[in-house]
C-alpha cells in the first residue's frame, strides 16, 4: 500500500489483510500478549499486584492521618488488605506446588555402558591408496568430451 512507511509492517501477522489499521492493530495486540505472557511466565504478576496494593493502601491511609503514619501503617505487615492477603496466599500455593512436584526427568537415550582403555598405538596410521583415488590421478581426456552438460 503506497505511502505507509515501514515500520506499520514490522510485525505484520497477516500480509494479506486489506486495511493497514488491522496490521497496527494485530501487531500492538501481539506486542501486549508477548508481555502479558512473559509477566506471568516469570512471575512478575505477583509484584504487580503488590505494587497496587500498596499504593492503595497508602492512598487510603493518607485520607484518614498524615503521609508518613500511612506509609508506615501500610508497609509495617500489621495492616493488609485484601489483596495483599490474595497475593500472599497465591505465592505460598505456587511455592507448595513446586515443592510437591519434584522435577522427574527421563533420559531415554542414556544408558551406561562399560568404558574401556585402549592402549596408545605406536606406529601412526597408514593408509593405502584406493582404486578410486588412483583412477583420478590421471589427466582428463584432451579434448574434454562434448555431450556432457557443464
Amino acid at each position: 500500500m503506497p505511502g505507509l512507511s515501514r515500520e506499520h509492517y514490522e510485525f505484520v501477522v497477516d500480509s494479506w489483510a486489506p486495511l493497514p489499521s488491522l496490521l497496527i492493530v494485530s501487531s500492538r495486540l501481539l506486542k501486549w500478549a508477548a508481555v502479558v505472557t512473559l509477566t506471568f511466565a516469570l512471575g512478575a504478576h505477583w509484584t504487580v499486584l503488590q505494587s497496587v496494593a500498596w499504593v492503595t493502601m497508602a492512598a487510603g491511609y493518607s485520607r484518614v492521618v498524615p503521609l508518613k503514619e500511612a506509609l508506615v501503617k501500610t508497609f509495617d505487615g500489621k495492616h493488609p488488605c485484601l489483596i495483599c492477603k490474595f497475593v500472599a496466599n497465591g505465592k505460598k500455593s505456587e511455592q507448595r506446588r513446586e515443592t510437591q512436584q519434584p522435577p522427574t526427568k527421563i533420559d531415554l537415550f542414556l544408558t551406561s555402558s562399560p568404558a574401556g582403555l585402549c592402549p596408545p598405538v605406536r606406529d601412526p596410521l597408514r593408509f593405502a591408496l584406493s582404486r578410486s583415488a588412483a583412477a583420478r590421478s590421471e589427466t582428463p581426456p584432451t579434448p574434454p568430451p562434448r555431450n556432457l552438460r557443464g
